[in-house]
């Protein structure tokens, strides 16, 4: 499988301390990725590298086959690279369609119209993915005043406005309520099999299990498995790092 991104070697240091040691990470175009481990494994020190959130000590980035580790976040945005965040990022006073207006990518757009009102056919995507999302409804509701469900698939929404190729997504599910964690996964499916690879952080594994086609597991911050949900779960290294010798 043509690898969409390709991240070799990995290495994030702060200070003394090594919170991605060495990391190897594929994504291939269309395929659904899941990457777990146990509390303080690196992962979302992984996902800040990968899109150039945090700058890297070793290793190289790729994307499409593009050199992107010297980038800065918002080049590798518009290359058609975006995520969300552990702790959920929206404009809370703003109404859910406003922030979904906001989300396009403005070097698009240009300067002038930079405050003015969103084109029709933005306006049209952006109804076209509240509904999507099930949040039509609360089109002219402040963000802030929506559920921690909602908020998630409004950052989620806004992620998807600008029609990217790969989308990193952190703790999806963290907090959210059962019936809703079961659209949002209806939803990434639909979302994967339009096309749109997905690399997924999750601490809910049998989420990550019900989605992915393939899981990296990251422990103290390096790889310590690799391969289907089924391969993994199984992996006798896996089951100690989460659950400890007796673990099984």
């Amino acid at each position: 499988m043509t690898a969409l991104l390709d991240a070799r070697g990995v290495v994030k240091r702060f200070g003394g301390l090594t919170a991605v040691d060495g990391v190897d990470i594929r994504v291939g175009a269309g395929e659904m990725v899941g990457l777990i481990g146990p509390n303080g494994s690196g992962k979302t020190t992984l996902f800040d590298c990968l899109s150039r959130v945090s700058s890297l000590d070793a290793g190289s980035v790729r994307f499409d086959g593009v050199d992107i580790t010297r980038h800065r976040p918002h080049q590798v945005a518009r290359l058609g690279l975006a995520r969300t965040f552990q702790l959920i990022r929206v404009y809370r006073e703003l109404t859910v369609f406003e922030n979904m207006e906001l989300s396009i990518q403005w070097a698009q757009v240009g300067a002038a119209r930079l405050f003015g009102r969103a084109d029709p056919a933005t306006r049209r995507r952006v109804e076209a993915l509240l509904e999507f999302l099930l949040l039509a409804p609360l089109r002219d509701e402040r963000a802030g005043a929506l559920s921690g469900g909602q908020r998630r698939l409004l950052e989620i929404g806004m992620a998807l406005m600008s029609e990217p190729r790969l989308l990193l997504l952190d703790e999806a599910t963290s907090g959210i309520n059962p019936t809703l964690v079961a659209e949002i996964a209806d939803r990434l499916r639909e979302v994967n099999a339009g096309g749109v690879a997905i690399l997924l952080v999750e601490h809910n594994v049998r989420f990550v299990a019900e989605l992915c086609h393939r899981v990296v597991v990251l422990d103290r911050g390096a790889k310590l498995a690799e391969g289907t949900p089924g391969q993994v779960m199984e992996d006798p290294a896996v089951i100690e790092a989460y659950f400890g010798a007796e673990g099984e």
